[in-house]
């Protein structure tokens, strides 16, 4: 125990005092953060984007604070964020966050997208930059050099003989990368999210997917952008992420294999033995999905804020996600879009079977937890950014609250220029045809602006007992319709309108058909009800 204590001392030393006894006071002291030694080379560990609670992990509780726990500003072994002097009460305001370096970074994590045989050349550029023009070691997915175009290269064999390999659930690189360059679209950077259940280096995002609504970086000036973050001269954006916690019921169906493997190959998860209980944890950047899965039957949970029941969600399912995923599924099922650095979780239903039931904002503190109605008729589905995907029965549970480890994105700009950019670019938002001007020689305002005379055709048939019909029958049914207009919501621009009224008259039998030319006349208000009528003429 005494070597343990004496372990975590020395590695403390190598770090600024803040940093290394950084313990978030709004978590209860449940999310400690200290940083190993860095080791080179592949380490056996456990899953990485499924880290069991060990036996000795705390209560699951929420934070002290509604406001959130305070995020951890140290990003990797020598990554920060440059504290500004002139804060105020030790808040930085979040559009001067810069990225700094303790030490000059060394190993970089490129993750490419996979089946994509036009990122090939980029993928090779951007290493063959990295190793020879910054004499960088760089890390890369086993399954991306087993692609058969790189297999096949033999120009590019020896850069790929340098590579340092590892594999998903099964190395543990993340005391091992500086910072990590995406190349891909949205989901390398979830993938990234993924593989760090702690502290985050600064990532590095390259627009080379298809929405790219998370990757601002554009790959055709890439050295010039890579040497800029390498300098530390750049912004980052800290995106927070879901602290999420899944206890389930042991159904005593799970089969125990040798060596602590599980079924399905992956390292096994924890079991605790006492409460009969299996549980994991995932680090989430974009939302938690519980759905009805393949059940025609509507999906019927529970979901409690700081324990305390405030509704049932009665549809298709429920998204709860971050302001990152507040512009992926949860604008499709029509919540509204925060930006990254509003502290939030956003609760929005999936196709409920109610008209009340709008997407709800709630703060980043709260702990929310999910479960099974008693009166569900089927079970449900949980997804984390769209993986591991698994089934929730009755007496399991899902606790939910904002992690104090967020993302740190690397902005082309600023947090702010670069999420309006994304907007417009990527979702296209509040685009319409914009509206005509005036003429520059028209000044007139738009209620005085000229508007066409109204024409109506009249027929009447006069009698000729009674002569010919009187002009005032006439302005008489010009007020009845310049009433009716006036009932209109715009109906009040009718007023003083030019009215060309053309009277058909046939006189019977008599000898002598008057033909009476066009009446020309115009309205104007007299009072409460009535019109004179100006400019008449026969």
């Amino acid at each position: 125990m005494m070597e343990m204590e004496q372990e975590k001392v020395n590695v403390r030393k190598g770090l600024s005092a803040d940093a290394a006894s950084y313990r978030c006071s709004a978590c209860h002291g449940d999310e400690d953060w200290v940083l190993g030694t860095p080791i080179r080379g592949r380490a056996k560990s456990r899953s990485l984007s499924a880290s069991p609670a060990l036996a000795s992990t705390k209560e699951f509780r929420r934070t002290r604070s509604l406001h959130g726990p305070c995020p951890v500003t140290t990003f990797g072994p020598k990554a920060c964020v440059l504290q500004n002097p002139q804060t105020i009460m030790h808040i930085q305001d979040p559009a001067s966050q810069r990225l700094t370096w303790n030490k000059c970074p060394k190993s970089v994590l490129v993750i490419k997208k996979i089946r994509d045989a036009s990122l090939l050349q980029p993928f090779k550029e951007l290493c063959m930059y990295l190793m020879e023009e910054n004499n960088m070691v760089v890390y890369v997915e086993k399954k991306v050099l087993e692609d058969p175009a790189i297999v096949g290269d033999d120009s590019f064999g020896p850069v790929k003989r340098k590579f340092c390999t590892f594999r998903e659930d099964y190395d543990d690189i993340s005391n091992q990368i500086d910072f990590i360059i995406c190349l891909g679209g949205d989901g390398t950077l979830l993938y990234a999210s993924s593989l760090f259940q702690g502290s985050v280096p600064p990532v590095m995002a390259f627009h080379l997917g298809s929405l790219g609504f998370l990757t601002p970086f554009n790959f055709e000036n890439f050295q010039t952008q890579v040497t800029q973050v390498i300098q530390g001269n750049a912004a980052v954006v800290l995106r927070s992420r879901l602290k999420v916690r899944v206890v389930k019921e042991l159904t005593g169906e799970k089969v125990a294999v040798p060596n602590g493997m599980g079924e399905n190959g992956l390292p096994a998860v924890h079991l605790d033995v006492e409460v009969g209980k299996q549980v994991m944890q995932y680090q989430v950047l974009n939302e938690v999905v519980i759905d009805r899965g393949p059940s025609s039957y509507l999906s019927n949970v529970d979901v409690y804020l700081d324990g305390h029941l405030i509704t049932t969600v009665q549809g298709d399912g429920v998204i709860v996600s971050t302001p990152t995923g507040s512009t992926a599924y949860a604008a499709a099922a029509g919540a509204s879009m925060i930006h990254p650095n509003v502290p939030a979780i956003m609760i929005t239903p999936i196709c409920p079977h109610s008209l009340s039931f709008r997407p709800i904002v709630v703060p980043a503190g709260v702990e929310l937890k999910i479960m099974l109605s008693p009166e569900a008729r089927n079970t449900a589905w949980v997804s984390f950014d769209g993986r591991k995907r698994q089934e929730i029965r009755h007496g399991d549970s899902i606790s939910i609250t904002t992690s104090c480890y967020p993302l740190p994105s690397i902005c082309v700009w600023d947090p702010v220029s670069d999420w309006f950019g994304s907007l417009a670019q990527c979702l296209h938002w509040n685009v319409r045809k914009r509206q005509a001007c005036f003429a520059e020689d028209d000044q007139v305002s738009n209620d005085r602006a000229p508007k066409p005379p109204l024409r109506l055709v009249l027929s009447v048939r006069a009698c000729p007992q009674a002569g010919l019909p009187r002009c005032t029958g006439c302005v008489t049914l010009i007020r009845k319709l310049h009433e009716s207009a006036c009932s209109t919501p715009r109906g009040s621009g009718w007023v003083g309108l030019p009215l060309v009224l053309k009277i058909n008259v046939s006189a019977g039998n008599l000898p002598l058909a008057p033909t009476i030319s066009p009446l020309s006349c115009s309205l104007s208000p007299k009072g409460p009800g009535g019109y004179t009528s100006a400019k008449s003429s026969w």
